[in-house]
């Protein structure tokens, strides 16, 4: 295996570190950051390829990568980038981190990899006292820059499109993995892929809310739940829609008619100081109060951005604030075995007076 390295010229002595990751290092009690998340070295170094990659975060950050991505990296990342395999990567970074207090990311770094820092980090006069971490950069990820904003619109908007032009194909006769296929082809023809496994879950496997699109054909009489999203430029879309296909029963109209209205009671809700436990709630009660709390299987919803499912949360426990520039969805859902299930779930941006739904797509009326 070869162990060519190659550095870019160091940028000079001042500190390329920007004051708000500074204070989130402080906040964190550390000198210095191991980046491992591909979400988060993109996002503090530009790098599209970061599942290949780490990042050194600290007064004069690195970002470590091997030679597939030599042109790649000088292209795109804003930070001196060092060409090489392990463990040349984690030598060249042992001086940098000497006596320093250095952060990894608890929540993405392997066991494995974790035992190597340690060897080399750890092994000489002046160790390095690793700590770990959770969420430090995830945290700021959460309130979106205006670009960051757009890109998150256009994704969802490519959704919305791809949602009209498949609606009239959801009908009965048609296997569920024939929707996803076309939700999918639709977007990559425009150059975007899908955010994540399509859920097309028709009948009962509509009490499934991860029901995978199968080879199961669509019923007459039948809810079908359809959810998905576009990977457009790094950012993701999340949106979902339960559809009537034919004449379905009363029970199933009544639960569609009970998540409508706790979906559109949340989303209402959104604003700046509400916090996640406060919007589940809103959805969670008016479900209750149809007898139906005990069929809302999951949390109301999430933020989205360069990960599909990211801060803050919006789930019963939650104390995360809502502030302006978060994008979030809303999603309540309900699911019965041997009958079927609904969701409905909008794509949101907090702004400064309260929101604005970025998912289009109109709702069933049943």
């Amino acid at each position: 295996m070869s162990t060519d390295q190659t550095a870019t010229p160091s940028p000079g002595p001042a500190s390329l570190l920007p004051d708000t990751l500074r204070a989130a290092l402080d906040r964190a009690g550390v000198d210095a950051l191991w980046v491992s998340s591909p979400e988060n070295i993109r996002y503090l170094s530009g790098f599209t390829s970061g599942r290949d990659a780490r990042l050194l975060l600290s007064a004069q950050p690195t970002l470590y990568t091997d030679a597939r991505y030599t042109v790649q990296a000088q292209e795109e990342s804003r930070f001196p980038s060092f060409i090489a395999r392990p463990p040349a990567t984690l030598a060249h970074a042992a001086p940098a981190v000497e006596g320093l207090r250095v952060g990894f990311e608890a929540d993405h770094l392997t066991v494995a990899e974790l035992e190597r820092l340690r060897a080399h980090w750890q092994a000489g006069e002046r160790p390095a006292t690793l700590v770990s971490t959770s969420r430090v950069i995830d945290t700021l990820r959460q309130v979106k820059t205006p670009d960051e904003v757009a890109r998150v619109r256009a994704a969802q908007a490519l959704a919305d499109e791809a949602f009209a032009a498949v609606r009239p194909f959801i009908a009965a006769g048609v296997r569920e993995s024939d929707v996803a296929a076309r939700l999918e082809g639709f977007m990559r023809e425009r150059g975007a892929g899908s955010a994540f496994g399509i859920t097309v879950a028709s009948g009962p496997r509509g009490a499934m809310p991860h029901g995978t699109a199968s080879a199961r054909v669509i019923g007459n009489d039948e809810l079908v739940t359809v959810d998905f999203g576009a990977l457009l430029d790094g950012y993701h879309s999340d949106m979902t829609r339960t559809v009537a296909v034919g004449n379905p029963s009363e029970e199933l109209r009544r639960l569609y008619r009970a998540v409508l209205e706790a979906e559109e009671a949340a989303v209402a809700a959104v604003r700046p100081g509400a916090t996640g436990g406060e919007l589940d709630a809103v959805a969670r009660d008016l479900l209750g109060a149809h007898g139906l709390a005990e069929a809302f299987a999951h949390s109301l919803g999430h933020g989205v951005g360069l990960a599909v499912h990211e801060g803050p949360s919006l789930r019963a426990a939650s104390a995360d604030v809502l502030v302006p520039g978060m994008i979030v969805t809303v999603e309540p859902g309900v699911y019965v075995p041997g009958v079927g299930g609904v969701r409905i779930e909008d794509l949101i941006l907090v702004t400064e007076d309260g929101h604005e739904v970025l998912s289009r797509s109109a709702k069933e009326l049943l």
